[in-house]
């Protein structure tokens, strides 16, 4: 939800122009994102002159506007939405939100964000109710006791600084413009220090930062001696800081166990002012080595209000959380499968979720089931022809579970059973989808006492940390492998 442009006009009547632009903000990041929504039906924005003159016409607010005209006043183009279209420069802008209240025009451009043609229905754009929350806004703003000219010259002045805290890069945060001037003031009030251009305002609240890490693990698995199985962690850690002031400073350290797996490859947020060069020369290109640098990785930075992610890293942990073991064995219209999965000892055995699904593509639908489970339960789902495995919270004492069955197809349709140009035959894949709150495989944490604020009050710290599976698959050992690239398999992801 997002605007492209905002215009306030005054209509005048007897002028030769009919009206003059008081105000107009355009916003070049929305801008971007529209010209690639939009596609080929994509407009631009005008200039002032030819837009005021494109909007005047489409209200019927020009003083030698007499004549019926049959693209605008015909009963089929009758407007009971306040949205209409313009014609400028050849094209069609639209959709363009537009009301005239106390001889002032109000009006926005909202992103659309699909193709323009066919015209999506209205209900479907959600920045249209946004473009009227501001547009409301704005009037309020400027005739709540508003007395004379002067005052409203003297708010038509101020609609720039408060847009760009209510209305940062076109998104809506607050339609009370009311409150962006109070915020104003009181910043300018309590604080002499210059607030950067990338900052659009500043907390008042209970201080409080909240630090997440979550990591990724990915893994393909052939259980064949000429391939190896890869394998590979992706890390980010996300935080948000409510603190008051302008420019507060915050450092947080992530910190590894002694047997940790030393993070690389790292990304930071351009909000961070400083680095030791051990962390930016860290690369999985290099061999692993006990000279690594294993933390602890301090990043000092000024936060944004919103949240943000501070930092992303991989890291090339020993062995992946699950090895497993899948056997698919074609017999006319059957398979036989084997399914062994152990979970590594160093993870912690406690899931929030833990399933393993087994798709059969290119096949009809599945007709009968016969299987033994040593641990879990089995779910058949007949017309998407696959199987999930539901192992649930923990691994049992064993840290080892298996499945094996005999799975019969019925005849094969073509409109409704799951195909894939890659699974013909033999080959065949089990994915792992599981998540671990509270853990990393790398061993990463942030620890509450280790992080420093420098700002008004004592916040409130928190963190958080978590593994989640992501492209985690085990190839049937008895078929070809895919064809791989580099260190991970590039095939598509199936849900």
């Amino acid at each position: 939800m997002a605007q492209r442009a905002v215009w306030l006009i005054s209509h005048e009547p007897g002028t030769p122009l009919c009206g003059t632009v008081r105000f107009s903000r355009r916003y070049p990041t929305v801008e971007k994102r529209a010209k690639v929504f939009n596609g080929a039906s994509y407009v631009p924005i005008p200039e002032d002159g030819p837009f005021l003159k494109a909007l005047l016409f489409e209200l019927r607010l020009l003083d030698d506007d007499k004549d019926f005209i049959e693209s605008r006043d015909s009963c089929s183009h009758i407007n009971k939405t306040s949205v209409y279209r313009l014609l400028i420069g050849g094209g069609e802008l639209w959709p363009v939100v537009a009301f005239l209240k106390n001889n002032m025009i109000y009006a926005c451009v909202p992103l659309v964000e699909q193709t323009l043609s066919p015209r999506p229905p209205l209900i479907s754009i959600s920045g249209i109710s946004q473009g009227f929350e501001l547009l409301f806004g704005v009037q309020d703003f400027l005739y709540l006791n508003q007395k004379n000219d002067t005052e409203l010259n003297t708010k038509l002045n101020q609609l720039p600084d408060l847009l760009l805290q209510a209305c940062p890069f076109g998104t809506l945060l607050d339609a009370n413009l009311q409150n962006s001037l109070d915020s104003i003031n009181f910043a300018s009030v309590m604080h002499s220090q210059k607030q950067p251009a990338w900052k659009v305002g500043t907390y008042k609240g209970k201080p409080q930062v909240s630090i997440s890490i979550t990591e990724k693990v990915k893994s393909m698995q052939y259980d064949k001696q000429d391939i190896a199985d890869t394998w590979q962690v992706v890390g980010t850690v996300t935080c948000k800081c409510d603190l008051e002031g302008i420019m507060p400073n915050v450092t947080i350290s992530l910190s590894l166990p002694t047997n940790g797996s030393p993070l690389q490859d790292i990304l930071v947020h351009p909000c961070v002012t400083s680095l030791d060069s051990a962390i930016l020369t860290s690369s999985s290109i290099d061999a692993m080595d006990d000279s690594a640098f294993s933390g602890p990785y301090k990043f000092p930075f000024t936060p944004p209000l919103e949240s943000f992610n501070l930092c992303y890293y991989t890291s090339q942990v020993p062995v992946p959380p699950i090895l497993g073991f899948y056997q698919m064995k074609e017999e006319e219209v059957q398979v036989k499968i084997t399914v062994n999965l152990k979970l590594h000892e160093s993870v912690k055995n406690n899931f929030e979720f833990c399933e393993a699904h087994i798709p059969f593509y290119n096949r009809g639908p599945i007709t009968h089931v016969e299987y033994k489970v040593s641990f879990g339960q089995l779910e058949v789902f007949r017309e998407k022809s696959s199987l999930i495995w539901i192992i649930g919270q923990k691994f049992p004492k064993s840290m080892e579970i298996s499945l094996s069955g005999t799975v019969t197809f019925g005849a094969k349709s073509h409109e409704k059973q799951p195909f894939d140009e890659i699974c013909i035959g033999g080959t065949a894949y089990l994915k792992l989808h599981f998540k671990i709150l509270d853990y990393t495989l790398t061993g990463c944490y942030a620890d509450q006492h280790s992080v420093q604020v420098f700002a008004s009050g004592k916040p409130k710290i928190s963190t958080h940390r978590k593994l989640i599976s992501s492209d985690y698959y085990i190839w049937n050992s008895k078929a070809p492998a895919p064809v791989t690239y580099g260190s991970l398999l590039l095939v598509r992801c199936h849900n």
